[in-house]
């Protein structure tokens, strides 16, 4: 007979009798900060090293396509193993798979830590870190889903997101304090410390898992799924070095070129890993049809609520990331600041995050959570329209700090209600596969994200010096090309420090170098503007998509109004 999957319509009673919604005080709320605790320090681990490059580079004597190697291996890990550890929690228990994660996460934070080579990094941070942060980030979603409902859980994931969310501006800050009072090992000797106080509140946390399921796991579907993003992601990544279509430069696996006809591995990548997943969705629905337990069930993306949500956050994600990515090239090699200054500067976005998430999951009480998101997208669209005027040669703090307010403003209020769409359209028993699911489209949308509007920013910025160049009066015209050459190939470069002092430069006079500098400048905060484009079109689209969200004030599908629930 074939294996019939659970309804995904889902009531109060379904919640494990110890779960925290039947308590009160701190006892209930614990787990929210626990779990918010966890997802907080995953997010950290990347924007921390994201603002330590310039320190590791030099420790271990390595370069800056290493450590962009480290963080991009972390997030081929994640998306590639995030289904994996949702599933796992299904099945052997969420809280479980959540102190192993935690665990896991900790051991690869002290091989980081004490790494003495860029090898022994890859092997703490991207692999060790980024399996641990796969079995994390799904628990950490499902257990709120089986520890609240109604408003309550509305509540737990407005305050779980904003802290994300706020995590990824805060990082600079906190990586940048500790690099420069005691080294980068301490951004992550401090996640230790951490999973520590994770393990000890988990003791509060009730256990979940779906006890009506095989105890099996599909192997063969998570070396599917993980190959295909693997490949997906990779091709993705690779666009900003090795081009979109045409190869740049010869990509080489085992030492033979992988360029055939001129292309770049990136189609090449991504159609291997499309195919390899649409190989894994018919495997999938064979394991259905066959009585197995798949890994991922295909009625899930039958589930309209469920899609909608999914598809928001991954918007969500794109434009986000595309932004963050943005805003620092701009205060970096336009204003000069360091990494700590950056994160100053956003503080506004973060700190308004912060207080608006949780505010906006006690004002779904009063409205429906949709219209809620729709309010926070239609901001952010708004924001990032004022950021894009504001983004000049000579714009301040001051001048940025309406827009990072106002787009904080929007984020927050789609956090709080985008999680709690998406996952409350599913059973307590599918929470872990649908959180991994849910995860791996955000993790997906980050890496595509980063990769669309970095590859903007950097042809925009090659194009603008170029041109900028090319009509300077102050440059003679014999230097011209040679110099529009030289320094469009390194634009690049511009991300961490700016262009290199080639021949081209140096011979210049230095009223010539001035000029240079004020064409570079201008190119820059020019190619910003052009990729936040990007950033207001994926929050357009989120907004298109959001239409499709259920237009309710209870949105735990197939519930009636809450009612109170007596104490176990």
């Amino acid at each position: 007979m074939p294996f019939k999957r659970k309804s995904s319509i889902r009531n109060q009673t379904d919640l494990p009798p110890g779960a925290a919604e039947y308590a009160t005080g701190l006892r209930k709320w614990a787990p929210m900060i626990v779990l918010s605790l966890a997802l907080m320090i995953v997010v950290l681990d990347t924007t921390i090293l994201n603002v330590s490059l310039k320190s590791i580079v030099t420790d271990l004597n390595t370069d800056v396509e290493g450590i962009q190697w480290v963080i991009t291996a972390y997030s081929l890990t994640l998306a590639a193993f995030v289904i994996t550890g949702g599933r796992l929690g299904d099945l052997f228990g969420r809280k479980r798979m959540f102190m192993v994660g935690a665990v896991i996460f900790a051991i690869g934070s002290f091989i980081t830590s004490i790494s003495t080579s860029i090898s022994m990094m890859i092997v703490g941070e991207a692999v060790i870190c980024g399996i641990g942060a796969a079995l994390m980030m799904p628990a950490t979603a499902s257990l709120l889903i089986s520890n609240y409902s109604g408003r309550d859980r509305a509540l737990a994931f407005g305050i779980w997101g904003g802290v994300a969310a706020a995590a990824s501006a805060l990082g600079p800050i906190v990586g940048g304090i500790l690099t420069t009072s005691f080294s980068w090992r301490w951004g992550f000797r401090i996640n230790i410390f951490v999973v520590v106080l994770l393990l000890l509140g988990s003791l509060l946390i009730a256990e979940s898992r779906d006890r009506d399921e095989k105890r099996e796991l599909d192997w063969f579907g998570v070396l599917l799924s993980s190959t295909g993003l693997f490949s997906l992601v990779f091709g993705v990544i690779e666009s900003s070095r090795n081009g979109w279509w045409v190869a740049k430069e010869t990509f080489t696996l085992f030492g033979q070129g992988l360029n055939p006809f001129g292309l770049s591995i990136t189609p090449i990548a991504i159609a291997l890993g499309v195919l390899i997943l649409i190989i894994f969705g018919l495997w999938q629905w064979y394991q259905e049809r066959h009585g197995h337990t798949p890994l991922v069930s295909l009625s899930l993306f039958a589930n309209r609520q469920f899609t909608a949500g999914a598809s928001v956050s991954t918007m969500l994600a794109l434009g986000q990331t595309g932004l963050v990515f943005a805003l620092p090239v701009f205060l970096q090699s336009v204003q000069n600041l360091d990494a700590l200054h950056t994160g100053l500067t956003m503080l506004p976005m973060s700190l308004t995050l912060l207080c608006t998430a949780p505010t906006a999951g006690f004002m779904s009480k009063y409205f429906k959570p949709k219209h809620l998101a729709q309010t926070g997208l239609l901001v952010n669209i708004t924001a990032t329209l004022v950021l894009r005027q504001a983004l000049t040669v000579d714009a301040t703090w001051t001048d940025l700090a309406p827009g990072l307010v106002l787009y904080g403003l929007g984020m927050g209020l789609v956090i709080s209600q985008i999680s709690n769409l998406t996952l409350s359209a599913v059973s307590v028993e599918e929470s872990g596969e649908a959180a991994g699911v849910n995860s791996m489209f955000r993790q997906v949308g980050m890496s595509f994200g980063s990769a669309i509007i970095g590859a903007t920013l950097i042809a925009s910025l090659a194009s603008n010096l170029a041109s900028g160049i090319s009509s300077s009066t102050t440059i003679a015209a014999e230097q011209r090309p040679a110099l529009a050459a030289a320094v469009s190939a390194q634009a690049s470069d511009i991300e961490f420090g700016g262009v290199r002092q080639s021949r081209e430069v140096t011979e210049l006079a230095p009223e010539q170098q001035q000029e240079l500098v004020a064409i570079a400048h201008e190119a820059s905060a020019a190619a910003s503007r052009r990729a936040i484009i990007f950033t207001t079109l994926f929050a357009f689209m989120a907004l298109l998509i959001s239409t499709r969200l259920p237009n309710a004030m209870n949105v735990e599908r197939g519930t009636k109004p809450a009612t109170a629930v007596t104490a176990h």
